[in-house]
């Protein structure tokens, strides 16, 4: 995201803190039935019609089908309608800012990992907890580590609706052009870089980019440090010979040209539609493993899906929440929402039209009931998941208070180094400087 998003978000929070602050109406979960079925396609506890006003982000095959799941919850719960809101990665957040700061969130909203502790820390989230205990949002097919991922502070504040892996993905018939072996699970960044050596000598680059809030915490793994310290109030790595070296290599890269200029890459919507291996100008796409159908869809032609490089990839590598499902503290409708996230993550019809794009579904029944519907690519989706599953660590902590501007403050000192307006050595030191003097707020 950029600096003005950072911005915005703060102030957004600062002001929505003193309107959760204000109490009333805030619980809404008490007054209907305490033992609900677990059977997600049970009827409304009442035939009031009810509007949930519900967010996502996403590309446009995306967009397409959870529409066409709305629907099929509408039918059946005819006295349920919704008003979806749904944009690319950065608009959505910049679109749920303003909400955040009026208290007019929707009542249901797409979160990110990386989000958890803004939204939920500053009282905008429900705990979901006390809806399982209830048996309102079913989790007994769901295993205690994929429930941890959307936890924070104690409380369950967003359900993943399933998991993935960094996966890039390789177009296949280019790279068999160039005369270049798609790479092994264990390849390394010199191998990377011998590749895009390869596709640039043949007119190609190597991916619009690798995203340096993704790939340098990865990078930083797979050297066995973190990019937070455990309680969050320092950056994690040591000293800046990780950052140091990250940048020198990502540097000499943009340089030669392997990736997009910093000013054409600013135009991109980040949309399967608008990557650079998609319109055919690129070997791979950096993305995620759930990103693979979406992508190889919009691109029409043979991918392949393999590991981020190493050395020590399995160090690095993890499974992470692809995207979950959060209930707002300001929601009027809790309940009622509730019973559509349970549907959503527990119903295989809904399933059946997702097909593993917002990830591997952490339901083991939902999982079992696709195996036999999925094609060869969503196959290879599952595959890669259960292959990760096996050769990946822990992931990381949630992300504290304060990662949001950490990780901006990150992507504008890689542009500060990559237009040459300050030197790696420099940049490395304010980063650290002004990271840990954002992260220092969380000490208690």
């Amino acid at each position: 995201m950029k600096k003005g998003l950072t911005l915005l978000l703060t102030a957004a929070f600062a002001l929505s803190s003193v309107a959760c602050s204000n109490g009333g109406g805030q619980n809404q979960t008490g007054g209907g039935s305490t033992a609900a079925p677990k059977n997600e396609s049970a009827s409304s506890s009442s035939d009031k019609p009810v509007t949930l006003r519900i967010a996502w982000w996403g590309g446009q095959a995306r967009h397409d089908y959870t529409l066409k799941i709305l629907e099929l919850y509408s039918q059946k719960h005819p006295n349920v309608k919704f008003e979806p809101e749904y944009a690319a990665f950065d608009d959505y957040w910049k679109k749920l800012a303003p909400q955040a700061a009026a208290n007019q969130l929707p009542d249901i909203i797409q979160m990110d990992d990386a989000y958890i502790s803004q939204f939920g820390g500053r009282g905008q989230l429900e705990d979901l907890g006390p809806y399982m205990d209830k048996g309102l949002l079913d989790k007994s097919n769901i295993a205690q580590g994929f429930l941890k991922i959307g936890q924070y502070d104690g409380k369950q504040y967003q359900i993943t609706l399933g998991v993935n892996a960094l996966g890039p993905i390789v177009d296949v018939d280019m790279f068999k052009k160039a005369g270049i072996d798609v790479p092994k699970n264990d390849w390394t960044w010199d191998n990377m870089e011998s590749v895009a050596q390869k596709l640039k000598a043949n007119g190609k680059i190597l991916a619009d980019r690798l995203d340096v809030k993704t790939y340098f915490p990865y990078y930083l793994r797979t050297l066995g440090q973190t990019i937070y310290t455990t309680d969050g109030t320092a950056l994690g790595y040591n000293d800046d010979k990780p950052f140091i070296d990250y940048m020198t290599r990502y540097q000499k890269w943009y340089d030669a040209g392997y990736v997009l200029p910093l000013d054409k890459m600013a135009l991109k919507k980040l949309t399967p539609e608008d990557d650079e291996m998609v319109l055919g100008n690129a070997g791979m796409s950096f993305t995620w493993s759930n990103q693979f159908i979406a992508w190889t869809s919009a691109a029409k032609r043979a991918t392949d899906l393999i590991a981020p490089p190493g050395p020590n990839g399995t160090k690095g590598l993890f499974l992470k929440s692809s995207q979950g499902l959060s209930l707002t503290k300001n929601s009027k409708n809790k309940e009622e929402a509730i019973k559509f996230i349970n549907f959503f993550i527990n119903n295989l019809d809904a399933h059946k039209i997702m097909k593993g794009e917002r990830g591997v579904p952490i339901n083991s029944m939902m999982q079992e009931g696709l195996k036999p519907l999925l094609s060869a690519d969503e196959k290879k989706v599952f595959d890669f998941v259960a292959w990760a599953e096996k050769n990946s660590s822990p992931n990381d902590p949630p992300y504290p208070p304060g990662s949001v501007e950490v990780m901006n403050l990150l992507s504008d000192t890689m542009e500060q180094i990559l237009y040459k307006k300050t030197s790696i050595e420099a940049g490395a030191a304010k980063f650290r400087k002004d990271a840990n003097a954002i992260l220092a707020k969380n000490k208690k």
